[in-house]
C-alpha cells in the first residue's frame, strides 16, 4: 500500500477536550478534526487505489485465461479430450481464483465508500458544532463529537490513526501508523509475522 508524498500544511493540532486547560482552544480542536478528515481521505484514496489495481490485474488475468480456454477448446476432439482436460481444469481453477480476488477487491472498495461516508458525516457534525455557540466553546461537546467519530470506525488501524491525530502527531506520521497496522492485520490474517512498532 502506498501513500502520496504530500506534505500537509496542518502541523499544529491536537485535542485536549478530554482534559481541557487554560490553553484549550476551539480553533485548535477544529484544526485537529480537519487533520483527521485529511488523514481519513488520504488513507481511503490509497486503499481505493490498491483495490483498483487488484481489480485491473484480476480482469487482465481473467481475459488471458478465458482466451486460453477458448484456444484449447477449439483443438479438442473426442479423441483428444483427455489430453486437454487437465489444461482446461487448471486454467478454470486459476480463473476462479482471479474471480475471487476481484470479489474481495469489490467488497473492500465498498468499505472504502463507507469510510468516506463517515468522513462526510464527521465534517457535517463538526460544522453543526461550530455553528452552535453553546457547543463551540464547550470542551465536553468537542469530546463527545470525537468519541462519536471514533465509535464509527470498524478497523483498529483507523482508531489508532485517530488517536495519533488527537495526540498532535502529524498527518504523515498518522498515515504511517495506519499503513503499518493495516499491513500487520493483513499479515496476521495470512499467518505471517508482522514487525512490532512502538505506538504510544
Amino acid at each position: 500500500m502506498t501513500y502520496s508524498d504530500n506534505q500537509y500544511s496542518i502541523k499544529e493540532h491536537g485535542s485536549s477536550s478530554s482534559n481541557p486547560d487554560l490553553g484549550w482552544s476551539q480553533v485548535r480542536e477544529t484544526i485537529t478534526m480537519l487533520a483527521l478528515a485529511v488523514a481519513q481521505v488520504e488513507s481511503s484514496m490509497s486503499d481505493g487505489a490498491q483495490s483498483v489495481d487488484t481489480l485491473t490485474q484480476s480482469f487482465t488475468h481473467m481475459a488471458k485465461y478465458i482466451k486460453k480456454i477458448r484456444t484449447v477448446t477449439q483443438k479438442v476432439t473426442p479423441g483428444t479430450l483427455s489430453t486437454f482436460q487437465e489444461v482446461i481444469e487448471n486454467t478454470a481453477m486459476t480463473l476462479e481464483e482471479n474471480v475471487q480476488d476481484a470479489v474481495v477487491a469489490f467488497q473492500f472498495y465498498d468499505r472504502i465508500s463507507q469510510r468516506l461516508e463517515h468522513v462526510c458525516n464527521s465534517l457535517d457534525q463538526l460544522g453543526g458544532l461550530i455553528n452552535d455557540p453553546s457547543s463551540l466553546y464547550n470542551p465536553d461537546r468537542w469530546h463527545t463529537l470525537q468519541e462519536n467519530i471514533k465509535g464509527s470506525y470498524t478497523m483498529e488501524a483507523e482508531r489508532i490513526m485517530f488517536e495519533h491525530i488527537l495526540r498532535g502527531h502529524s498527518i504523515e506520521e498518522a498515515l504511517e501508523i495506519y499503513r503499518h497496522h493495516f499491513a500487520k492485520a493483513a499479515a496476521d490474517e495470512s499467518g505471517e509475522d508482522g514487525d512490532e512498532i512502538e505506538l504510544f
